[in-house]
Order: structure tokens, then sequence, then C-alpha cells
């Protein structure tokens, strides 16, 4: 589960890189935008239109851009600093005044009209999760603090571990009827949402259980905290946090590593494990203090408010920086995605959204996607 595609998400965080120095700026853009049109027609038409307008999902809106990020954009391509393979070669061969030239051009050009553009209210992966939770509450209880001896609390649970275990079960790895069907329509974004809300959940503190001893289990947890954290609370969003934990049910999913459950790691440790050594352990993270694994998020707005720090910045600005309001959704999801995963070069943008999971990008995306060009 450590190598789950899911984005970590620690919305506590979203100001980190604010502080470093933005992007190197372009000093001075001055281009013919007349002449940029010739380029235009000839290179970029196909897929930004002559007007500016991305002529398919992805493909970004140029039309009435700043100027000087096209041009920095522009010399990103040309340097590699940009992975489009065609973009790459197409700057390569544009000289200085090429580059100028047809930045000048698309900045010139009237924004494209959203007509999807609303000021409707857009919630946070977070809601959306809370309403998805209802499902759950049967058996995992309203906030994720199970009362059923055998079931799961999900209640501060790492996020990335909780969606893929839901997965699991849908796919099967994991058997338990209930779980099998629970949620089976569900997408993954939805899921990410689903367990954003259950990881800002605060867990409750639970009774010794009437098997094993705790004092004899410390030792012998010492291996599973490397992964687990220390006294079973995980600091790796893809790894479940034990602390506080069902002891029924921590005790049945220990030893079905023995049987069914699949990871190399665990199979070979719990191997050497009695069942006596099991119960221990068991007792030992039951006992300990669970901490919740994110704190609530913000709405999106809000959290679109602090990305408007930058880019809702005076169109004369010095920062070479996007706009994003009405642009193409599809093309912000694979911006956001790019730069979290180190694929565009840019400290500060990397630093921001390395915390972003795909429903937080989706969720920005949307955001901006669906308000007025301007």
């Amino acid at each position: 589960m450590k190598n789950s595609i899911l984005g970590i998400v620690v919305l506590s965080m979203t100001l980190v890189g604010c502080t470093e120095k933005p992007a190197p700026t372009v000093k001075s853009v001055a281009g013919d935008a007349g002449a940029g049109k010739i380029i235009a027609e000839r290179d970029c038409k196909a897929c930004h239109g002559l007007n500016g307008k991305g002529v398919a999902p992805a493909i970004p809106n140029l039309a009435a851009q700043r100027e000087r990020y096209l041009l920095t954009s522009l010399k990103e391509y040309k340097e590699g600093k940009r992975p489009h393979a065609a973009l790459k070669d197409m700057a390569a061969n544009m000289s200085e005044a090429d580059m100028r030239n047809v930045a000048a051009y698309f900045a010139t050009l009237p924004p494209i009209a959203n007509a999807a553009a609303t000021d409707v209210k857009h919630s946070s992966p977070y809601e959306q999760g809370k309403v998805l939770a209802a499902a759950c509450a049967k058996c995992h209880g309203e906030d994720g603090n199970s009362k059923t001896p055998g079931t799961p609390s999900l209640a501060g649970q790492q996020p990335h571990y909780l969606a893929a275990a839901i997965q699991e079960y849908h796919q099967g790895d994991r058997a338990k009827g209930a779980m099998t069907s629970s949620l089976r329509d569900t997408d993954k974004l939805e899921l990410e949402s689903l367990a954003l809300y259950f990881a800002a959940q605060t867990p409750i503190q639970r009774a010794a259980p009437t098997r094993g001893d705790a004092t004899a289990g410390e030792p012998a947890s010492a291996m599973c905290g490397g992964c687990h954290g220390s006294h079973g609370v995980s600091t790796d969003a893809a790894t479940p946090s034990l602390a506080g934990q069902d002891a029924q049910y921590l005790v049945k999913s220990i030893k079905a590593y023995r049987t069914t459950r699949k990871n190399w790691g665990m199979q070979r440790y719990v191997a050497g494990l009695s069942d006596q050594d099991i119960d221990n352990i068991t007792a030992f993270y039951v006992a300990q203090q669970p901490k919740a694994a994110d704190t609530v998020p913000t709405s999106t707005k809000e959290l679109a408010e602090k990305c408007n720090r930058c880019h809702d910045a005076d169109a004369n600005s010095t920062m070479s920086v996007p706009k994003m309001r009405g642009q193409d959704k599809d093309y912000l999801v694979m911006a956001l995605r790019s730069y979290r995963d180190g694929k565009r070069q840019s400290s500060t943008m990397h630093n921001m959204s390395t915390i972003y999971s795909n429903a937080i990008i989706d969720s920005i995306a949307s955001l901006y996607s669906s308000e007025p060009a301007r």
C-alpha cells in the first residue's frame, strides 16, 4: 500500500513553500502581436486555436493569459524543464523574438467566454466525504469510532491506507462480504474524499482488552514501529495507525497475513509470531492513545484563496504566474499533478502541491474552471 498512487493530504501544511522565492521572472516581454499571429497560425493553431481556446480537453486556453507567463513557459519548454515532447521541439526552433511575439499575440486576445461559468458553492472533498460516510455509520460509527467488537474504527485512520483498503475489498483481495459490495460504485476520487473525512475525525481511547499483556507486547512491537509509527501512530498516509484500534479486529488482521492477506513484509514477520505474541502486541496497541491523521480541511474556496495570492496578483506583477479562472479543468488537473509529482520544475509549486491528493486537485481545478475568465 505504500506505493499507493494517491496523493498525500495534510491540509494544515498548505502554506509550505509560500515563503520561497518565486520562479525566475522575465523582466521584459515587449513582443509584436502582429508578428506573433503569423507564428500562432503556423505552429499553435492546431491545438490552441487562433482565438486561443484549447481545441480539446487538457489543452490550455492561451487567450488573455499573462504575456510574461506565456514567455516563461515557452522558455521552459525550450530548456527542457517541461516534458511535453511536441512543445519542446516547437520551442527549440523558436528564436527569442519568436517567443516574445507569440506570447504578445495570445496575451492581447479577449478571454474565452465560459458558458459553464457559475458562481456556485463548491464543497470541499471533506464535505463530500461526510455525505458518503453515512453508508459506513451502521458498522463503523457515525464518527468512525466503532462500537462493535471485531469491526475496525476508521476515525483518525491514515487516508491513503483507508482508500486502498476499501479497493482491496472490492477487488476480492480481502474477504469480507459486506465490504465487497459496500461503496462498490464509488470512484477513486470519492473514496479519497471519504478517507479524508475519517482521517480528520477524533479517535477515542479504548479499554484494555481481556486477552494479552500490553507490557510484554511493547518490546514485541519493535519491528512494527518501523512502519506503523511510535506507539502505533503512523506518520505515513499509506500505512495504518494501530493505536486504539479494536482488539478483535487487530488479532484477526494480523493472523490473516498467515493465510489470505498479501504483504511480503507482514507475511514474513507474522510467520515468526505465536498466538500469544499476537495477543500481547494487540494489547499494547489497543492501550495506546490514538490521534487523528489530519486536521479538518478547509473548503475549496478557502484553499483557492491561498492560490490567489499569486495567481490573482495584479496583471503588471513581475511574477511569471498564470491566470487560472476559466481555464480548462483537465489541463489544470494535469498541471497540478505534474507539479506535485515533480514532472514540472518549480520548487514553490511542488512544495505547495505535494500535499494534495487527487481529490483535492480535482476540487481546485473544478472551482477555477467554473469561474469566468478575465
